[in-house]
């Protein structure tokens, strides 16, 4: 049965190309108990995918300054 909770962690692998321009929107998941890693997904302009990315990657870091500041 289902309680409309995850319980896995949503990210399997991370983007490693720099996509910032690409980029609509971020959300950012801090570790939980059902994922250990903090989870960043990027929702791109052009298609509306979704991709994970990777928090410890510097091109990942500024994109969050940005989107914070605004």
């Amino acid at each position: 049965m289902s309680l409309g909770v995850d319980q896995r962690c949503r990210c399997i692998k991370t983007e490693n190309r720099r996509i910032g321009k690409l980029i609509e929107s971020v959300k950012i998941f801090p570790p939980s108990s059902h994922c250990k890693d903090t989870e960043i997904i990027a929702t791109l302009k052009t298609s509306g995918k979704v991709h994970c990315l990777d928090p410890a990657a510097p091109w990942v870091k500024k994109v969050i300054e940005k989107m914070i500041a605004k």
